[in-house]
Parts: structure tokens; C-alpha cells; sequence
């Protein structure tokens, strides 16, 4: 059956998406730190100790100190001179407020659709400047239920908070292994490249304002 103009909530995804790029703010760390700059997101992906850490991090496992401290060692490691204290703010530093997506949001809202935030989490404040319970029917946080996307449970928990099946909901997330997880589900997905892009798929996904059932809280 056709995914078209049925669906009635969607969830977004943080970073990348209500921000500008993730990437970018580590390819600038690296940048910054030595002459490799997709050295850290190329340690966070592929390095097991780094990946651990994320995961940890992202988890609620450990705080953003140790994450520092750990990562600050793989990074020494692997040859950069670096101390751990300040390296999440540094990467936090470089990412902005995407206020054309912020907008997208408050319409999809207001055109009648459930809203909610599904994030994985990196840093102890990682969302300062941004009033969430505002913006969104539903807000999951990674390091808040201990568990992150890609794993189904950050899904179906997000759905649940949301009040909405999974298979009447849309996905926006700017990584791909996240847009994949989530139609195991039988969620939909929105790759996020751009707002344009992304409005013009969730127009294609979610049902006319006046055929949504969904009551709000």
C-alpha cells in the first residue's frame, strides 16, 4: 500500500536536522585539533573504544566528562594533542539553529499534526536554547531512557509518548542508518538534506489536516 498522504505524526530527529550539520561541527573540531579533520567522526564510527564511549555517552552510561576525557585519549592515540574538558562545547560551538526547520515544525503542528522530538544525545546540555516542551507533543531524549537510535525500543518509545502508531508516523533524520531503523517499524522516512526538500516530502507523507483523527493531549 501506498506510504502517501496517510500518515498523521512525525518525529524529528535533533542535530542535523533542527540544527546545521553534525558532520560539519566535527569536521571543524578536526580540523582544529590537526591536519586530519574526519579524523574524530571517522574514530566515533569505526574506532571500537570511541564507539563505545558514544554509545555510553548517548545512553546516559556515563556524563559528558567522561566522554571527554575517554575520547580526548583515543584522540591522543591516534596522535592529536588534546585534553579532554571542553570538547563536546567545542563541536556545540559550531552548531546553529536552523530556523527555516524550527518553522516547519510549528507548521506541521499547527496544520493539526502530532509532533515530537526523538534525539540522541550528545553533551549535558545539549539543547540549551531551545524550549522543547513548547515546540513538541512528545520529547525523547537518548540519554533520558537509556537507549538510542538505530534500536527499535527508541522508536516505539518515542511513538508511545507520542500517542501514535508507528506505522501513521514520519521519521526526519539526517542519517540514513536512522531513516532504515525506523521502517522496520513500519515507520516512514524523511532523509534531510535541505527544508525545502523535507517540506515537500511530509507533503507527500501526511494526510490533509482535515482527515487526521489523532486527539491531541
Amino acid at each position: 500500500m501506498s506510504q502517501e498522504r496517510t500518515r498523521s505524526a512525525v518525529l524529528f530527529d535533533f542535530g542535523g536536522v533542527l540544527t546545521s550539520s553534525v558532520v560539519a561541527a566535527f569536521d571543524g573540531l578536526g580540523a582544529e585539533l590537526g591536519d586530519d579533520p574526519r579524523l574524530p567522526l571517522r574514530l566515533l564510527a569505526r574506532d571500537e573504544q570511541s564507539s563505545a564511549l558514544l554509545v555510553a555517552h548517548e545512553e546516559g552510561r556515563i556524563d559528558e566528562r567522561e566522554f571527554e576525557d575517554g575520547f580526548a585519549a583515543r584522540l591522543r592515540a591516534h596522535g592529536v594533542a588534546v585534553a579532554g574538558p571542553g570538547l563536546v562545547a567545542r563541536v556545540q560551538a559550531r552548531l546553529r539553529p536552523d530556523h527555516a526547520m524550527i518553522a516547519l515544525v510549528a507548521k506541521v503542528r499547527a496544520d493539526g499534526h502530532r509532533v515530537g522530538l526523538l534525539s540522541n544525545s550528545l553533551g549535558d546540555d545539549c539543547y540549551a536554547g531551545f524550549d522543547l516542551p513548547a515546540m513538541f507533543d512528545a520529547v525523547t531524549v537518548s540519554g533520558r531512557i537509556g537507549v538510542r537510535k538505530p534500536s527499535r525500543r527508541a522508536y516505539a518509545l518515542a511513538c508511545e509518548r507520542l500517542g501514535v502508531r508507528p506505522e501513521d508516523t514520519v521519521m526526519v533524520d539526517d542519517l540514513r542508518q536512522n531513516i532504515d531503523a525506523a521502517a522496520r517499524l513500519g515507520i516512514a522516512g524523511v532523509l534531510h538534506r535541505d527544508t525545502a526538500g523535507t517540506a515537500a516530502e511530509l507533503a507527500r507523507l501526511l494526510a490533509p489536516a482535515a482527515d487526521q483523527r489523532v486527539p491531541r493531549a
